[in-house]
Parts: C-alpha cells; structure tokens; sequence
C-alpha cells in the first residue's frame, strides 16, 4: 500500500521498496548534476537505483535503503529549489550529516562577483550563525572545513553593509619545515607566502581591482600577527587565522587589541601546531581559560564538514586515527 507524506511542500509516494521525490520547482541541472553525476553518487552513497522521471526521482531498492535516499533526495531537491549549485561532493557530506539541512542558515549575498556564501554542511552553519551573533569567535576544527572561508566572508559582507570601517586579516608567521630566511627577496616577499591564503579567498569575494584597491587605502590590511603588537583595532572586523601558531603571548596580545565597534573570529586546526611545544599554543590556552565569558563562542568543526575533495576527509581520518592510536 502507498503511503504519502508531505515534505516541505513536496510529495513522497513511497511503495514497498519504491519512492518517488517529487522535483517540482526544481532546477533539475543543479539537482542532477552534469551526466546525472549527483544522482550517480545518491545511488553511491545509499545503495538504491535513481531515476529521473518526469517531475520526480525514482528511488528503488531494499527498505532501509529507499528510506535513507528519500530523506537525502528531498534535501538535494531543497537545495535545487535555492538554486544552490550540487556536486558530488555536497551529495556525500549530506549524506553524513544525518539529516541536518543548512538551508535556513545565514546566507551572505556579495555584490559584484554575483556569489551567495552559505555553509554547505550543518556544522558550518552553526559555525556562521555564532559569528554573526557574537563578539569573539573562536572556530576549531581541520583542514577544509571553510573556517577561514566563512569568516573572510563575514568580514567582507560586515564591510559592504558599512557595519564596520576595516577588514584586518593575521596570521602568525611560523615556520612549517622551511626557514623564512632561505626565501628570496624583502620581509614583505619573505611573509607573502604565509599569507597568501587570505588573499585568495578575498579575491574570491570582490573583483580582484577592488581588493587591490582595498589593500592600498588600508581598509583592508593582510599582514603577519606580530605586526599588530601596540595597535588598537577600533570598528574593525578582525581575523586570526591559523590561531595554534600563534603563541600564548601573542594571542593574548590579539585579543587585548580590540576597540570599539570591533568583532574578531580566531581559527585554528589542533592538529597542525607548527610550534617547537604544542603547549606554547594560545589556541589551547584560550580554550581552556575563556569559555564562559559573555560574547565569546567556541565552535567546532569536524571531517564532517570537510568542503574540499572528498579525500580530504579520508585523509583527515586517517591522521586522527593515527594521533588517537596507542604508541608502541
């Protein structure tokens, strides 16, 4: 016997082993993906058989089976009705997130790329939303997770929206393995590379000719962490990324930097301090000592919510594994 059940606004007709996903007002590109490549990994990732049928996905398979794909489908076709761009990826961190749908998170419209930023997984969209809500916050988590994404874009929508007057990114300029003083050229070109990654995710939300403006008129300011000993960062909006190489001193000296009408987001992966001691690390320092205080919110982030290639998720399991098991 069929049984109907209404899912934000669709309709799901599931039959023994047989549902059916109603795509209307979808847009069916973005739901299918280029040579039907999501509905290939839903097929992957649950198990069933899916189809694109007039205006519905056929999902056929084993009970269990069909009843996981239908949740996920209908959050795939939640998505394409935002007209969010799907990939194959984005169809397996659904798949982990049980459930969770960002869809009402927090999005951030960007004039002038054309681009909306919104959190891909639930995690992310906790981690958005805390930003928006507190003062100082504090997101830790591993590699690709967007910490740093999410945050410069924050910062980029606060300065569009005239909240705040300046964008300040840091980060502490720690050796990984090379030495600062082998790389050609001033301290400037020795300490580009270090922050280069700001860069690239500005320039990914402005016009490559209004971020150089930005920088040269200093309403945007890229520099290493111990260039803001003694500065007061007054109606800014401040960001410290890479926060576990930033040593106790130092992030005392950060935190101790803010003026008024000044919010701050400090980023760290725990799992790549670059420091001679992991315990010189302000990061843990400042986990330990400032939870509880008003207007400071720590988030964490897990592989779960890994947004690069979906190996990096894997291999940030594979490290953990590593760290967590016994010494022999």
């Amino acid at each position: 016997m069929a049984n109907g059940v209404g899912t934000n606004g669709g309709t799901v007709v599931v039959d023994g082993v047989t549902a059916r996903v109603s795509t209307e007002g979808a847009d069916l590109l973005m739901l299918t993906g280029a040579a039907d490549a999501n509905l290939n990994e839903l097929q992957k990732v649950t198990g069933v058989r899916a189809t694109l049928r007039g205006d519905a996905v056929v999902l056929a398979g084993t009970a269990a089976a069909v009843e996981r794909a239908t949740a996920l489908t209908q959050r795939m076709v939640d998505a394409a009705k935002r007209r969010e761009v799907l990939e194959p990826d984005d169809i397996v961190r659904m798949s982990l997130e049980n459930g969770g749908d960002p869809g009402g998170a927090p999005r951030i419209v960007l004039p002038g790329v054309r681009r909306i930023v919104q959190p891909k997984t639930s995690g992310q969209a906790a981690y958005l939303q805390a930003i928006f809500d507190s003062d100082i916050v504090v997101g830790i988590g591993p590699a690709g997770t967007g910490k740093t994404y999410l945050a410069v874009a924050a910062a980029v929508d606060a300065l569009l929206r005239k909240r705040v007057r300046r964008i300040v990114l840091a980060r502490p300029a720690v050796e990984a393995g090379e030495s600062l003083g082998f790389l050609p050229g001033d301290m400037q070109a020795k300490v580009d590379p270090y922050l280069r990654p700001l860069y690239d995710a500005l320039e990914d939300m402005m016009p490559p000719e209004r971020v150089l403006k930005a920088v040269e008129t200093r309403v945007i300011e890229i520099a290493p962490l111990a260039y803001m000993r003694g500065r007061t960062l007054a109606d800014a909006f401040v960001i410290l990324d890479e926060a576990q190489n930033a040593t106790c001193a130092q992030m005392k000296m950060f935190l101790t930097r803010l003026g008024v009408n000044s919010r701050a987001v400090i980023t760290g992966d725990k799992t790549q301090v670059d420091l001679p001691r992991r315990d010189d690390s302000g990061l843990f320092q400042i986990e330990r000592i400032l939870p509880g205080i008003d207007g400071i919110a720590f988030h964490y982030l897990s592989d779960g919510d890994v947004i690069r290639h979906r190996i990096v998720r894997e291999i940030v399991k594979a490290y953990a594994a590593e760290d967590a098991a016994p010494q022999a």
